[in-house]
């Protein structure tokens, strides 16, 4: 759930094959001390107050940027893996037997194979996929206490080339990895390496999943009221009670569902399975639990790929302003740099941010078509509104000068559809773990990044934006209030730990990505000695997602993790965007 070079990066490598996985920390300077004891784990992302999760659902090229609009919308306490029942392999599961075959016992760990789990959307990808559960404990610093069981699936290569398997970390917080397994696949991540989706704890596919429908249902409903408003503040947080009190009326240990207790479930997953040596992909919010993941666990780590980076260390609302910073200039830039673009709306920066200043002061509201209703859903469009659209809207970028002209022009359809669409959907309902979202940002975010730092920052990233603009950051609205109606324990000051690592890795960002900064990668790579860091232009959130070339660049990074083909950004050139009569 997030935000988050020169337009072809700068890499910055080192010489051989795979890495030592030596790890070493640093805590950043003027962090906020601790508030209150850590029972349990340390992460989880928490519901964007009105949108959706940060981190995309997608499947395909064109699909994705659809999808996104359309869900709109994230040494630990735990104890290490001993006592292996058999010893690792490096692809299969022992004895010859293919990955994901075979039930294991590891610590407090289990594997277990068996049926596909549920999906979010549909899963061609799942046919002949090797399924099971993995169970742990919700909590680790209490083994024997209740368990928790996390659906998995292994996907095998199209064309095996390579013992060494890829496990998906996903978007969020609170996506569902199982549900993102077109997406691999659509980008023939399989290609030559079988490729693991394990549900993180309280997604989709999880047991219990921690998806709170209530909040999506809410979601809908404020898109008739005016984003940034107090009232709208109040129902919103009324939303995210009522979730925390039905979960902790399920006996949810909420403080447990967190990016230290994944990273753990991952570390658990990886010998549970067998594997002596696995490559780690994360998206989004996945980036995140990468990089937690490689501090933690860097045990059997041979590369890393993070696409849409996050840092740890940063994350927060004062990083997602100027993520939207970052990714609109890219975008209003090219339309600049096009001369018919450029003619057709000029000034579309200026044009776009006098309209958030006007919209914020006097809403639009308009009616969209529902299908499947009879009536059509009546959406307010302000100032707020308008932001966040944009921040989704980069995805379908070629068309982003015309809507905002339209806009100016006093026709608000086209921004009205793309705002409401993903909301008003059914399938926008009971997705999302809003569980793990709020774990993640009311344990790891707020209380190291206080409101007045995300004032602060919005306005230094839009300097003529109104303050009650820039009190919510883009996609996490109403996020403090929030956290104090969710009310779990303050994570460890170490979860805003830079992450220093020699595992090779591929750092991705994307120049039109206004939810995780472009510069955000550079950030992460500065402590990454084996990185190659680079901007994929004219792309949104997710590279990974939409763009061919950076598919091609992903596959050859893990073929060799310190000299990945490049040739491909080269040929790249910016959208042909859509020229009005």
């Amino acid at each position: 759930m997030l935000g988050h070079g020169d337009s072809t990066g700068a890499p910055s490598s080192g010489h051989g094959n795979g890495g030592s996985g030596r790890i070493r920390a640093r805590r950043r300077s003027g962090r906020r001390p601790r508030r209150g004891p850590r029972t349990g784990a340390a992460l989880a992302a928490a519901a964007p107050a009105l949108p959706g999760a940060v981190g995309p659902v997608r499947a395909g090229h064109r699909r994705a940027a659809r999808r996104l609009l359309t869900t709109l919308a994230g040494a630990t306490a735990g104890i290490l893996v001993t006592g292996l029942a058999a010893p690792p392999a490096r692809a299969g599961s022992g004895a010859g037997e293919p990955l994901g075959t075979v039930a294991r016992t590891v610590g407090h760990a289990h594997y277990q194979p068996g049926h596909c789990p549920r999906t979010a959307d549909p899963a061609p990808g799942l046919n002949g996929a090797r399924c099971g559960t993995l169970t742990v404990p919700e909590d680790r610093s209490r083994p024997e206490g209740r368990k928790i069981t996390l659906g998995v699936a292994t996907v095998p290569a199209a064309h095996r080339t390579a013992d060494d398997p890829i496990v998906w970390l996903a978007g969020g917080p609170g996506d569902d990895a199982v549900s993102e397994i077109q997406l691999a696949l659509d980008g023939s991540l399989n290609r030559d390496r079988d490729v693991i989706f394990m549900s993180q704890r309280g997604t989709y596919s999880a047991d219990p999943a921690l998806t709170c429908p209530g909040i999506d249902g809410f979601n809908a409903r404020a898109l008739a009221l005016r984003y940034d408003a107090r009232s709208t503040g109040r129902r919103h947080v009324g939303a995210t009670r009522a979730c925390h009190d039905e979960l902790e009326a399920r006996g949810v240990d909420l403080g447990a569902y967190n990016s230290t207790e994944s990273a753990a479930d991952y570390a658990d997953l990886r010998v549970a399975l067998g594997v002596e040596q696995w490559n780690v992909f994360g998206i989004s919010y996945g980036t995140d639990l990468a990089l937690h993941y490689m501090r933690l666990h860097p045990k059997g780590i041979r590369s890393v790929g993070i696409d849409g980076v996050l840092p740890p260390s940063l994350a927060g609302g004062a990083v997602t302003w100027k993520a939207a910073r970052e990714g609109f200039d890219g975008l209003f830039d090219a339309c600049a740099e096009q001369p018919a673009c450029n003619a057709r709306y000029p000034d579309l920066k200026g044009t776009f941010e006098r309209l958030v200043v006007q919209l914020e002061e006097d809403p639009v509201t308009t009616t969209v078509p529902v299908p499947g209703r009879p009536e059509p859903a009546e959406i307010v469009l302000d100032g707020g509104a308008l932001v966040n659209w944009l921040v989704s809207a980069t995805h379908v970028a070629a068309g982003v000068p015309r809507s905002i002209d339209e806009l100016a022009h006093g026709k608000p359809q086209r921004i009205a559809e793309q705002w409401a669409g993903g909301k008003l959907s059914p399938q926008a309902v009971g997705r999302l773990s809003h569980g793990l979202a709020y774990g993640v940002f009311c344990g790891e975010w707020t209380p190291f990044e206080s409101r007045a730092e995300v004032i602060r920052a919005g306005h230094r990233a839009f300097p003529s934006f109104p303050r009650s603009v820039v009190a919510n950051a883009p996609l996490l609205a109403f996020l403090h209030p929030d956290c104090r109606a969710w009310d779990v324990p303050a994570a460890d000051d170490s979860v805003r730990d830079v992450t220093y690592s020699d595992i090779p890795t591929l750092v991705l960002s994307g120049g039109f990505d206004a939810q995780t900064a472009p510069s955000s990668g550079a950030y992460a790579a500065r402590t990454l000695s084996r990185s190659t860091a680079l901007t994929i232009p004219y792309v949104a959130h997710v590279v990974f997602a939409d763009s061919p070339c950076a598919q091609s660049i992903t596959r050859s990074f893990f073929d060799t993790p310190t000299a990945p083909d490049k040739g491909c950004l080269a040929g790249l050139k910016p959208p042909a965007f859509e020229i009005a009569p």
